[in-house]
């Protein structure tokens, strides 16, 4: 694994005799659907104009009294169904909306799942958190310090957005996506082949919400209530998740020896169809192996490539033995790319 796209040191965990293997797939999204229709009778928007900017037609947002956590637990549920196993030696949840800022919510997912005592942490990484789930997840498993790992990606945006705000609430759902990783071969069908991952603090405040943590707490009261909402610089960011994007990708694939049009699926973090467009041309991979579902659950953050990788299965859209390329970018900046030859695997 690198945190440089410009470096190029071979395949880490190509070069290890253990992996980790992509074993369950499980996924929930909450029961309240929200239509295009629907926003444009509070907000100063249409359902062509949220279309053809984003290429969303609806979402998922959860009710009142569900919180991230509940989410995670169903699709961590469904993961181990899915996998054939009820227990693990680690739990991993990427998510930026926790339910409390203190305590993590992994130990409480981990807990209600009835796994024990094992080790169970948050990454915030944004929209980037579950490729960075999936590394940390599998460097356990490389290292032997697990046989097998749970990694969530859950989120609930609808928590954290402005309902007077046109330009975010029409973009993010909320729902939750898991998988099972297992200890086996690098050579297995499912077993994650190298990561890159990078990041770039210098543009944190592109994708931010303001106020809520020590750093608004230390210079004092808060007084204005819109900066404890999430906001976007969506121009910058457009230019920024392509161009991040296209370069992990770009030295993932030269590190793995493969041709960009050998990858038979493009799994990329489902913020907005121009960008995924945009993307795949950047590459050189048809736009037509990428595997598309924000129209259906719009932008889920954390919880993207997860419900992607199902709808993709789901659809056959991909398929047993294809190579999948997978790759994310949100708030921090942060961003991050991984591969796998996709198993035979029945998704919950």
């Amino acid at each position: 694994m690198t945190v440089e796209t410009t470096e190029h040191a071979g395949s880490a965990f190509g070069r290890q005799g253990r992996a980790a293997v992509l074993r369950g797939l499980g996924t929930y999204l909450p029961p309240r659907l929200v239509t295009n229709e629907e926003l444009s009778r509070t907000l100063d928007t249409s359902d062509e104009w949220i279309r053809t900017r984003t290429g969303i037609r609806q979402r998922y947002w959860a009710e009142q009294g569900t919180a991230t956590g509940d989410l995670a637990f169903e699709a961590g549920a469904r993961a181990l169904k899915s996998a054939g196993v009820d227990a693990v030696d680690a739990v991993v949840l990427a998510t930026s909306t926790p339910d409390h800022p203190c305590p993590g919510t992994a130990p409480d997912v981990a807990a209600r799942l009835g796994l024990g005592t094992v080790p169970a942490f948050d990454i915030a990484a944004v929209c980037a958190g579950f490729v960075y789930a999936l590394a940390s997840g599998a460097s356990m498993i490389v290292s032997g310090l697990a046989a097998r790992v749970l990694v969530i990606g859950a989120e609930t945006y609808s928590t954290i957005l402005d309902p007077a705000d046109r330009n975010t609430s029409v973009i993010f759902g909320d729902g939750a996506g898991a998988v099972v990783l297992e200890a086996g071969s690098p050579d297995d069908p499912g077993a994650l082949l190298d990561f890159d991952l990078g990041s770039d603090g210098g543009h944190k405040d592109l994708i931010t919400v303001p106020a809520g943590g020590s750093r608004q707490r230390s210079e004092g009261p808060e007084s204005d209530p819109s900066r404890f909402f999430f906001t976007m610089q969506g121009k910058q960011v457009f230019t920024h998740a392509v161009t991040r994007m296209g370069a992990s990708s770009a030295a993932l694939l030269d590190r793995l020896g493969w041709d960009p049009a050998s990858v038979d699926r493009f799994v990329g973090h489902q913020a907005n169809v121009r960008i995924l467009h945009a993307l795949s041309d950047h590459l050189g991979i048809d736009r037509d192996r990428a595997v598309v579902n924000l129209d259906q659950v719009g932008n889920t953050s954390a919880a993207s490539i997860p419900l992607a990788l199902a709808h993709g299965v789901d659809t056959g859209g991909i398929k047993a033995g294809e190579r999948v390329l997978m790759t994310a970018f949100g708030g921090g900046l942060t961003w991050g790319s991984t591969a796998m030859v996709w198993p035979e695997i029945n998704v919950v």
